[in-house]
């Protein structure tokens, strides 16, 4: 029988994480025939050797480990100081060092060089983001003929972001060998189908630098989605009721605006804060009658571009909190933690406004995690950002530009301000859109791309032909559960 092999940068741990992609791919493959590898999170004193091999959760993990310098190269290096800022349009906080691309490129051969002796004929590969963009061409390199897609987590950079990132076009030609790239909004299909149609800059010597081929590789959106069921009986569980019976006891008439975001300078947190300080200085009426809560965990705090976002953030709630307190009340607060999902599953239920305000962000379950969570009885209002994979899927929450600090404070306070009816029929539509988007349907519909088609055996060769569809039918299946609570 078909297995299916989830390679991404990070395997699962037995500690409660922040959010992204270790948080969702924890409750994958539980109980199905397949592995996922990725590094262990550990660092060797010389080059990954063998795969260690564990049981987590039901699932059989594959962890290598790297050196330290691996680690400084591959992933805070040009991962996160070049990749990162570049696929978020932040040219400003990106950083260039040679090499930490030469780092980037033998951590991703060192993975397929571990992965490749356990990769059967009919084997599917998933790779998940953007650490690993190479790994497709150094499988190849040692002969893996098997179907192998991409899925890119974040945004991709218009044209002019990424021909400012070193060695795009290596990188470009590494996308041209996946079978199948899956990107999460319709912007990103456009912005890659762009890169691939533009010249890319001559070099040095003046040559122009050959095209890389993407004749054979399918390019799609597949928006990925939540588990709204989950959370729906998450908010109404015993610890979601705790969590909001405190905060209740806390806040007494307040009505609650809540943010749940990691600690990165792509959420917009400073301008959110901003935002909420306009919709006070604008609205004295409301200094009494609201509460904001921004839960923040740290995110990559060995890089200097996320600390001065953290500075920054804790001077402008110290301003919020100078220029409006009171003895009996205070404006807002701001924890920097991350809590279990039943915990945000109850303050996303009892919180009136939504703010899910990223500058860039690649989908963002938040919203999701948020609609899901709802009263349908008293729902609260989405404020959702412009340029969030999300808002191409939920046009009826109040989308907003959040550099525009005036813009988000007036969302905020008609928010505030809506009608029930209002918020019954806006959170209809989008507790539809969540529900027509919903993880499994993500998994099943990427998967079944990935799958050649029944007869391709007799027309299309060994990297479309070795997996049989009727094979990749229990394989597809078992991504039901893939992503499940997380926002990467």
């Amino acid at each position: 029988m078909s297995r299916l092999i989830v390679v991404s940068n990070r395997i699962p741990g037995k500690t409660v994480a922040a959010g992204g992609l270790a948080v969702a791919l924890k409750a994958s493959l539980s109980h199905h025939d397949g592995l996922w590898f990725g590094w262990s999170g550990r660092h060797s004193q010389t080059s990954a050797g063998d795969v260690a091999f564990e049981t987590v959760d039901g699932v059989r993990v594959g962890g290598i480990d790297i050196t330290r310098d691996d680690f400084q190269s591959y992933y805070a290096g040009f991962s996160n100081r070049i990749l990162w800022p570049a696929f978020h349009l932040r040219l400003d906080l990106a950083h260039f060092e040679g090499h930490w691309y030469e780092g980037y490129r033998r951590v991703n051969t060192q993975f397929a060089q571990a992965i490749a002796p356990h990769i059967e004929p009919d084997d599917v590969i998933w790779i998940h983001d953007y650490h690993l963009i190479p790994l497709a061409t150094e499988l190849r390199r040692l002969g893996v003929e098997n179907r192998i897609g991409f899925y890119l987590h974040i945004p991709f950079p218009t044209p002019d972001a990424l021909f400012a990132i070193p060695y795009q076009d290596e990188l470009m030609a590494d996308l041209s060998r996946y079978d199948l790239i899956g990107l999460q909004a319709q912007r990103d299909v456009s912005a890659l189908r762009e890169a691939i149609d533009h010249v890319a800059p001559r070099g040095f010597d003046g040559e122009k630098r050959p095209a890389p081929d993407f004749s054979r590789t399918r390019i799609a959106a597949f928006p990925i989605g939540s588990d709204p069921d989950a959370f729906a009986e998450l908010a109404t569980s015993a610890g979601a009721t705790k969590m909001a019976n405190r905060i209740r006891r806390s806040l007494g008439d307040c009505a609650l605006i809540l943010g749940v975001d990691r600690l990165d300078y792509s959420k917009g947190l400073p301008q959110r804060v901003e935002s909420y300080e306009r919709l006070l200085d604008h609205n004295a009426a409301m200094r009494r009658r609201v509460h904001m809560l921004q839960v923040a965990p740290p995110s990559r705090d060995m890089i200097d571009e996320y600390r001065a976002t953290s500075e920054t953030l804790d001077a402008i709630v110290g301003r919020v909190m100078g220029r409006f307190a009171e003895p009996d009340w205070q404006p807002l607060t701001y924890v920097k933690r991350a809590y279990g999902q039943a915990s945000l599953a109850g303050l996303y239920r009892m919180a009136r406004v939504g703010l899910v305000t990223p500058l860039r962000d690649g989908m963002n379950l938040v919203a999701h995690e948020y609609v899901a969570s709802q009263n349908p009885e008293d729902p609260g209002v989405l404020v959702l950002s412009r340029f969030a994979g999300a808002a191409e899927i939920f046009p009826d929450a109040l989308q907003v530009n959040p550099f525009d600090t005036d813009e988000t404070a007036e969302a905020m306070r008609v928010a505030l301000e809506m009608p029930l009816a209002e918020r019954k029929a806006r959170w209809e539509q989008l507790d539809a859109a969540v529900r027509e988007h919903r993880v499994e349907r993500w998994a099943d519909s990427y998967l079944a791309e990935l799958a050649p088609r029944p007869d391709a055996d007799d027309l299309e060769g060994p990297r479309t032909g070795k997996v049989m569809h009727k094979r990749l039918q229990s394989v597809y299946s078992s991504m039901r559960a893939v992503f499940e609570n997380g926002s990467p």
